[in-house]
This record gives structure tokens, sequence and C-alpha cells, in this order.
């Protein structure tokens, strides 16, 4: 809702985007009303569907952006950069959101990554050494068009993170 004051003025509704429902997550989250066990236990719910949709519509060039992905979270991780590295991982997510074409997973994936961005800022560097092998076996699934063999390949590496994550 946009404010004008004058004789035309009034409130008017401005142009909607997800930016208030991730805001509204991370508000929740540091207000103690998201828990960071159901923040990564939700991520891995929304992983799997937004893994399959964006198998079954897949372009080339959405293949191409997720590794180019891939080769940059490389680059980031070998200078040792881990907010560029942590940056790039959660980007991957982000882009697997985009490709299934919906609106509001892209909405809804945005917003728990904004939290979980915030979420890994606080608890610092950590260990995933596991992670890249990991995507470029998945992307030999999605290059495939193997749903099953892609959410099979991504879910135990997310719930590795995810214990990782809660560890600290």
């Amino acid at each position: 809702i946009r404010l004008q004051k004058g004789a035309t003025g009034g409130a008017f509704i401005c142009e909607g985007s997800g930016e208030a429902i991730a805001s509204g997550m991370l508000d929740m989250y540091h207000m103690g009303s998201i828990q960071p066990a159901q923040l990564t236990e939700a991520r891995i719910w929304f992983e799997s569907i937004s893994v399959r949709e964006a198998c079954a519509r897949a372009t080339p060039a959405d293949l191409e952006e997720l590794r180019q992905n891939i080769l940059l979270a490389a680059e980031a991780s070998e200078r040792g950069d881990f907010d560029e590295r942590a940056e790039r991982h959660l980007d991957f997510h982000r882009i697997l959101a985009r490709m299934t074409g919906n609106p509001i997973m892209v909405i809804v994936m945005n917003g728990v990554l904004d939290v979980l961005r915030h979420f890994i800022r606080t608890i610092g560097e950590y260990e995933n050494s596991f992670v890249l092998p990991s995507r470029r076996r998945f992307m030999k699934h999605m290059e495939n068009g193997d749903a099953d063999a892609a959410v099979a390949e991504m879910e135990p590496s997310l719930k590795r993170l995810q214990k990782n994550y809660l560890s600290r």
C-alpha cells in the first residue's frame, strides 16, 4: 500500500512482490516463531517438489545456468570465500525454484532461503565439501530428466546440511 497526500491522495495498492512473504518469514524467525529445525525441514520438503518440477521443465539454458552456478561455487570454495560459496549454493536453489515456472514456489523458496541465509551467517563457516560432488551427480540426473534420481541425490545432501546446521 502506498499512501499519497493531497487532493488526489489516498491509499493505493501497489503491484505486489514476494518481498512481504520473505520479510514476514524473517520477522517470524527473529521472534522465535520459526525454529531452525522447522526451517531446514520445510526447505527439504519444498526442494523435493521444486526439483521434480524443475526436472520436468528444464530447458538447455536452465541447465547451463545450474552448471555455471556450480562452477562459481567451486571457485568460491577454492578461494576460501565462505560468504560467496554460501550465496552461490543458495542461488542454486533459487534457480531450481525459478525453473518450476511457478511464481508461488519462487516466492516461498526465496522466503525460506532468505531466512536460511540469515541462519547460515549466524552460525558461521561450516564444512560442506560433500555438496559440490553431490551437485555434479545431481546435474547428471537433471540432464537425463530423471526426477526420482535427482531428488534421491538432493535430499540426503540437504539432510546432511541440516544436521550440520543444527549441531552448531
